[in-house]
């Protein structure tokens, strides 16, 4: 079967944007990519490149884009500054900056499940650290206030994307946008989870079966898509996977959170040694009790705070000291707190991948730490 143009573009704009990057001389940061923006506008000067043939794999795709970019500077003397894609379009080059002013400039972040407490920390630390910003979510107003609401004060900079992570025709579209956007990916933050309460001995099969759809399934066609386009891309990458504390520390009533989101987990490590070969790094964050994050509240806790109320006595206000006062810092956690850990990994501050960084504010039970 022949791939539409759409499936075409996804597959090339990656490559091009790939063999495209500035290499440095860092080995923490080897490459300063590019961005492709989409460009109404024929270049007598541009680069072409074909399009492909159905079985090209990742390193064909490249491979061609390279030799076409080096006849094109043996030509010209110089990068192309507009790329001409047979049959399909053109789309402008940009190049970074002389000297960066902020870490992740020009590098493009999805995180998903973002329209909460967790996501907006998130999504807000890799805007100020200079990303380009996809927001997805499941599509709706919320969504899109949420978008609207990130782009202030970084015009330009952000776009918000419907995402059903369970339905992989959604998951592999909304991959495609953001190519289509800017020309590929750097970062992926694997955020989108949903919880239930439930004892064992009353568990209703098929609300387990939805957290699995999100938390496992959701996960592994997430990382599918991060894997292929990492691939082609060839300039490494990274996936933070949103963990939590009741991997290592389950509790009673959370049975099925608690195995979907460690199957998540496991997914991740699993990730880290199969993606190390390209370059791409995978990690993992385990906040605990994040309730919200400016405006932003978590939809974790919407969905199971009145239990947890319930069970101990407690209302709002007594829930959320509860759980400061039970780690030994007796430290409020934030979604600014579980992005810095984020920011830790994403900038490389250590050669680091497979690893896990609890934001708990110290628990002896979620040992191993």
């Amino acid at each position: 079967m022949e791939p539409d143009e759409d499936e075409q573009l996804w597959k090339i704009m990656p490559a091009v944007r790939g063999v495209l990057a500035q290499p440095t001389d860092s080995e923490e940061m080897p490459y300063r990519p590019v961005i492709l923006k989409p460009s109404g506008e024929e270049s007598k000067e541009a680069l072409e490149v074909d399009t492909l043939e159905p079985a090209d794999s990742s390193e064909q795709i490249r491979d061609k884009v390279k030799l076409a970019v080096e006849g094109y500077v043996r030509k010209h003397g110089s990068r192309p500054k507009v790329v001409s894609i047979k049959n399909i379009g053109t789309v402008n080059v940009v190049e970074p900056t002389a000297e960066p002013v902020l870490p992740l400039e020009n590098k493009v972040a999805l995180v998903t499940g973002a329209a909460g407490a967790i996501g907006y920390g998130v999504c807000r630390a890799l805007l100020d650290n200079g990303c380009l910003l996809a927001a997805s979510d499941l599509p709706g107003a919320r969504l899109d206030d949420f978008a609207a609401d990130l782009e202030e004060g970084a015009a330009g900079r952000v776009i918000g994307i419907g995402i059903d992570v369970t339905d992989q025709t959604s998951v592999k579209k909304g991959f495609g946008r953001v190519v289509q956007t800017w020309g590929g990916m750097d970062i992926v933050v694997i955020n989108a989870g949903i919880a239930l309460v439930s004892r064992l001995e009353e568990m209703d099969l098929e609300a387990f079966r939805r957290l699995e759809k999100v938390n496992v399934e959701g996960t592994l066609l997430t990382l599918r898509e991060c894997a292929q386009y990492f691939a082609a891309q060839g300039t490494g990458g990274d996936i933070v996977v949103m963990s939590t504390k009741n991997v290592p520390c389950p509790g009673a009533g959370f049975g099925a959170y608690s195995a979907t989101k460690a199957a998540c987990h496991q997914l991740g490590r699993i990730a880290s040694l199969e993606l190390a070969q390209y370059g791409v790094r995978v990690n993992m964050v385990a906040p605990d009790a994040v309730f919200s994050e400016g405006r932003y509240k978590s939809g974790l806790w919407e969905t199971v705070g009145l239990d947890r109320m319930k069970v101990r006595g407690l209302d709002e206000k007594g829930l959320h000291e509860y759980y400061r006062s039970r780690n030994l810092l007796k430290a409020k956690v934030t979604g600014r707190h579980v992005a810095n850990a984020v920011l830790f990994f994403v900038t490389h501050q250590t050669p680091t991948t497979g690893a896990t960084i609890p934001v708990d504010g110290g628990l002896p039970d979620a040992t191993p730490r």
